[in-house]
């Protein structure tokens, strides 16, 4: 049944992409928002409170259908919710923009697309660092966006991926390093770092074995520890080595330049970079869709 939820889910992704009306995610940062307004302290317990009213309720309640639910039920239940947990086409739709404008020579339209995509000031970058900004993210997103939620909904079922998409929203809402959430935001940052600790490695590990393995190995080995977060780090250095690309390097937060370590080796990021980093994301997803229908055959066939 995993499998054809998978497979089910990922077919919806393919052919509706992400929910454009009522989504349950815009009701969940709604949620999350009433729960800040009335929890908020400047406190790790807080947050860590809030962070609990928050997510368990909708994962315990998505538990309770998944176990309710006849298998037929079971089947579909899961397959929606792991198709509104994964981002597969609107990763395409958010980084072909920014590939099709820098081949038009548009930089204007590049800079304004990739702002869709990083929170970095783009404004202030050059082709180079759009393509590069980019292309970061498709490759740390393949990882926050597809894989983590692949992952999660194969180890737990639906609850699994509700519990790692509503937790990393979390994180997208609570997990700044700043006055008010440094304290607050703790758990939802640490928790995310923990819930993506083993798919950020898988992920890298599909980069590398689809693409330049040595080279990326050696990327992660060497440029990894090197960056802030210890889940993108080995996902982006694995994944620029396994391209064959450079990445990292000073990106613009807030008016400041930030020097970040250098990922990856090889030729400076272009549009074609973009491209080359989704269809490595995509082929991953592929990969994983074969070996998790293989296991299910030889599953199957060991109990008949």
């Amino acid at each position: 049944m995993t499998a054809l939820a998978l497979t089910l889910a990922l077919l919806l992704d393919v052919l509706l992409g992400e929910a454009r009306r009522a989504h349950p995610l815009v009701a969940f940062g709604g949620w999350a928002r009433a729960i800040e307004a009335r929890l908020y302290r400047d406190a790790r317990g807080s947050g860590v409170v809030a962070w609990c009213v928050a997510v368990l309720p909708p994962v315990l309640l998505s538990w309770l259908l998944a176990w309710w639910l006849p298998a037929w039920g079971v089947v579909v239940f899961a397959a929606a919710m792991l198709y509104l947990a994964v981002g597969l086409r609107s990763l395409g739709e958010h980084a072909l923009p920014v590939a099709d404008a820098l081949d038009a020579g548009d930089l204007v339209a590049a800079r304004t697309a990739v702002g869709r995509m990083v929170s970095r000031d783009t404004a202030l970058l050059d082709e180079q660092q759009v393509a590069a900004a980019a292309t970061e993210s498709v490759l740390e997103n393949g990882s926050d966006a597809v894989f983590g939620a692949l992952f999660w909904f194969l180890l737990l079922g639906a609850p699994g991926a509700v519990l790692y998409r509503l937790a990393n929203t979390l994180d997208a809402m609570w997990g700044y390093r700043n006055a008010r959430y440094e304290r607050y935001g703790w758990a939802a940052a640490r928790i995310d770092d923990v819930l993506n600790f083993v798919p950020a490695r898988l992920t890298a590990v599909t980069y590398a074995l689809l693409g330049d393995a040595r080279r990326a190995w050696r990327c992660w080995r060497g440029q990894a520890p090197a960056w802030d977060s210890p889940n993108a780090g080995p996902v982006m250095a694995a994944g620029a080595g396994a391209l064959g690309v450079r990445l990292g390097g000073a990106a613009p937060y807030e008016g400041v330049w930030e020097e970040r370590p250098v990922l990856g080796e090889g030729a400076a990021p272009d549009a074609q970079a973009i491209r080359r980093a989704l269809r490595l994301v995509r082929r991953g997803v592929l990969w994983w869709w074969l070996a998790i229908g293989l296991a299910t055959l030889v599953a199957g066939g060991r109990h008949a």
